[in-house]
């Protein structure tokens, strides 16, 4: 079966990595590209590196045109899905790939995000670990999909192994991220010019005010069935001068009794079997260059008795893993194909 398929917002930077993923996958057909500002021009305007799609014209974001596909992606800015969710009632498949339907609680939403809540839907992280499962049954048939932010996605797979076997305190977590500029959108800004970026690192929303901090509090509560009252996290990310990666370094203290052994062990056992988050050997630690172009979580763990902390570092493609190959990956479950199904393992390098 051939599945229609709308893509909204697909003159941006994670509408176009959806496009590119979605142009390789056999069961799906891309009929329709949408945009605001940019609609009535062609989509190689927006996307020349996607020269497949050439013939595609971006065209108006309306209820009326996403309607009457199989599948649609919404790849709007944080805010703006909401107002055409509602009126999808019929579409089949619903992703959104910003951060409309990501939260449950709606205190979180309006002390972060404000405006309109709305009700949230199956996150699609597949292999988040969720009440000693994984996220991937949840996603299996379901017909509404929030996929991840790509800094919460990438530190809660980073930590909920350790959450979910108790051998780390989730009331210390502290993370510091390296992030290319790319999940920032391609919305003209001062702070994101090459100008401003090349050469220099840049630290934003220090002090707890990043938004993908309640959805990690979100994740790893639900990895070990408790509070996200109870998980409390030092969140830092910094601008560096790549367009797409992310490098976070996740620490927790150590629980009391837990070997290094059973620590390491519980890593493994949570990603020994998944295809697209691998846990390095010991002693080996990724580069966000390892993941450029893939849908792999790359991560390695240190055991610092010193300081008593177990500490995580994790590379992503914010753009890959870290959103349109979530999606992507979360689409293949819903619909029953095989979860890899247009994705690689495999990076571009040099």
């Amino acid at each position: 079966m051939t599945y229609s398929v709308a893509v909204s917002g697909a003159s941006g930077y994670a509408g176009g990595e959806i496009l590119r993923l979605l142009a390789a996958h056999p069961d799906i057909e891309i009929r329709t590209v949408t945009a605001h500002s940019n609609a009535g021009q062609p989509l190689v305007q927006h996307q020349p590196h996607l020269r497949s799609l050439a013939h595609l014209t971006l065209q108006d974001t309306t209820p009326e045109i996403l309607a009457g596909h199989d599948i649609v992606f919404l790849a709007l800015p944080h805010g703006q899905s909401g107002q055409y969710t509602d009126a999808l009632g019929e579409v089949p498949l619903v992703i959104d790939a910003g951060a409309d339907h990501r939260l449950t609680s709606q205190d979180a939403w309006d002390a972060f995000y404000g405006g309109d809540f709305h009700d949230p839907w199956t996150y699609g992280v597949p292999e988040l670990l969720v009440n000693g499962g994984k996220q991937r049954e949840k996603l299996r048939g379901a017909t509404r999909i929030a996929a991840p932010g790509c800094n919460a996605s990438t530190v809660s797979l980073s930590l909920a192994p350790g959450v979910a076997a108790d051998v780390i305190d989730p009331s210390d977590i502290v993370t510091v991220l390296a992030v290319g500029p790319s999940g920032a959108g391609k919305s003209l800004k001062t702070h994101l010019l090459g100008s401003e970026l090349l050469g220099t690192a840049n630290p934003y929303a220090v002090g707890g005010t990043h938004r993908h901090i309640p959805e990690i509090r979100q994740a790893l509560a639900a990895a070990s069935d408790a509070s996200p009252d109870g998980i409390r996290i030092s969140f830092t990310p910094v601008i560096v001068p790549m367009a797409r990666g992310i490098l976070a370094t996740s620490t927790a203290p150590i629980a009391d009794g837990a070997t290094d052994a059973q620590i390491r062990d519980a890593w493994e056992s949570a990603y020994g079997d998944e295809t697209f988050v691998q846990l390095l050997p010991e002693g080996q630690f990724p580069r966000t260059a390892d993941v450029l172009g893939a849908n792999t979580a790359l991560m390695g763990i240190a055991i610092d008795r010193a300081a008593n902390r177990v500490v995580v570092v994790t590379a992503v493609d914010n753009l890959v893993k870290g959103t349109a190959g979530a999606a992507v990956q979360s689409m293949n479950l819903a619909l029953g194909l095989p979860e890899d199904r247009a994705l690689t393992v495999n990076g571009v390098a040099p």
